[in-house]
């Protein structure tokens, strides 16, 4: 298929459902060409995926590609998205355009000098800015060859902090002798738990209470894992003090919708905080919108589809989550096997597909065919497969048929998974003008939020078109 058949709309889409782990390159191709091929689309995609969305490594190739851009409205916009990130991740889109853009033009460097001096002119910002990033902070001034203020030489370079800055309150914090004042220390200058925990002499419930208390629920969650380990989480008082962060990042618009997920599964937390990240998670979601139609979710279970049926059970618990419609949920292999949940909670998701083993050939219309068994309708059907089809009934069949006998047409979402992946479905599909989308899952679970706007809009269409109608941001300052 040549580059003028290709819909790269579709393909941005899809590759906002990778991870790619900092390394950037991965996605750089394809954001190269659409901003080339399509560039009007692409500056709202920016904008809109840069509110909306969770990887962040796709924010950062955003802005490095607005930043680049040969249309004047991008460099604006990407010039004004830059100002809110933070620096190591300022940092990285300067490496990016760097290495994958072969340039920082002009307006990349006033962007990060404005972004610079911003935080010079408040104290208390910068000196968080360079405590919790000092590195990245560092490395913006030399690989740019911005001149620091005096202040901010005697902090990042000197190695010579005045008195009234956070990184002089750090050392004392080290100089301390008891508890009682290092927390003292902690509250007064609100030093982040990352960099105290390195200077405290002995973790108290009184220290760890002040460490809490100034850190953001984000940043809980992002330290749970060290928190339980360090004894926070057996203590009535500093856990009372970690629930209420989790409850308060329910409702924040600087939580991750996954990553609270993804903590508990990394700190082997217990069954009353997993619950509470679990409802971060759903909390979370629901403000991504939702799913007004009947849903199916037909879950690949035939043999090395390990990783079908992990997806499967997340999709099952995000899509119930904020389903205002029925949702049927089958995994299959040459026959359908359905699955049922007490409630949205992956923990239940989990334990109602416990016995679904990968195994056995692969029929992906049998799920559809179980539907139509059942007189099931739905308008949507989300398979979760790496489309290797090889037994009947086979999926064009099945849906055409459970079209004939139900009167509607649902589109199919492909979330396509496995080391071993074809298009051999979707190509079937698309011959009959069946209507179909498919996304290659190839990165963390915490991406799989990024499917839930496609499937809560009353098509794809819809959402192009609400994509397109976020304005750029503009620069006020020229």
């Amino acid at each position: 298929m040549n580059v003028a058949e290709r819909d790269l709309r579709l393909e941005m889409l899809n590759s906002l459902l990778t991870t790619p782990h900092r390394n950037l390159g991965e996605v750089a191709e394809l954001h190269n060409m659409m901003v080339e091929l399509d560039p009007l689309f692409y500056g709202h995609l920016a904008v809109w995926y840069d509110r909306t969305g969770d990887v962040r490594d796709h924010k950062e190739v955003f802005v490095g590609q607005l930043l680049t851009s040969s249309v004047e409205e991008h460099r604006d916009a990407g010039f004004v998205m830059l100002q809110k990130f933070p620096p190591y991740q300022v940092a990285r889109i300067v490496d990016f355009m760097k290495q994958h853009c072969g340039k920082v033009p002009r307006c990349a460097r006033t962007a990060v000098r404005r972004y610079l001096q911003a935080r010079e002119l408040n104290p208390k910002f910068f000196d968080r800015a360079a405590i919790r990033n000092r590195k990245a902070m560092k490395h913006l001034y030399a690989t740019l060859h911005i001149k620091p203020s005096d202040r901010a030489n005697a902090i990042l370079f000197a190695n010579k902090p005045p008195e009234d800055s956070l990184a002089y309150a750090l050392k004392q914090l080290a100089k301390a002798e008891t508890p009682e004042a290092q927390a003292q220390q902690i509250v007064e200058y609100k030093i982040p738990y990352t960099i105290a925990i390195g200077a405290v002499s002995q973790l108290t419930p009184v220290v760890l209470v002040a460490l809490i208390n100034s850190m953001s629920p984000q940043e809980v969650i992002n330290n749970l894992k060290s928190l339980k380990s360090r004894g926070a989480l057996e203590h009535p008082d500093v856990k009372a003090l970690v629930d209420k962060k989790l409850e308060a990042a329910q409702t924040s618009d600087r939580v991750s919708a996954y990553k609270s997920r993804v903590a508990a599964d990394a700190a082997g937390l217990d069954a009353d905080t997993t619950a509470k990240l679990e409802k971060v998670t759903d909390e979370q979601v629901k403000q991504r919108g939702k799913i007004a139609k009947p849903t199916a979710l037909l879950v690949d279970k035939s043999g090395s589809m390990t990783q079908a049926i992990e997806v499967g059970k997340r999709l099952a618990s995000l899509i119930s989550g904020i389903a205002d419609a029925d949702l049927f949920v089958y995994a299959f292999d040459t026959m359908p096997y359905p699955v049922k949940a007490k409630s949205n909670a992956l923990s239940d998701w989990e334990r109602a597909f416990k016995l679904i083993k990968a195994g056995g050939g692969t029929s992906c219309g049998c799920g559809i065919a179980a539907l139509q068994r059942n007189k099931q309708r739905v308008e949507q059907i989300v398979m979760v497969t790496d489309e290797g089809e090889n037994t009947a009934p086979y999926t064009a069949d099945a849906y055409e048929a459970y079209c004939r006998q139900m009167g509607v047409a649902p589109e199919i979402t492909i979330v396509r998974v496995g080391g071993y992946c074809s298009n051999w479905l979707q190509d079937r599909l698309k011959q009959k003008q069946i209507p179909v989308e498919t996304f290659t899952f190839s990165g963390d679970y915490y991406s799989l939020p990024n499917l839930i706007p496609l499937l809560s809009r009353p098509s794809r269409l819809e959402l192009l078109m609400e994509i397109m109608e976020i304005p750029l941001p503009t620069r006020d300052d020229k």
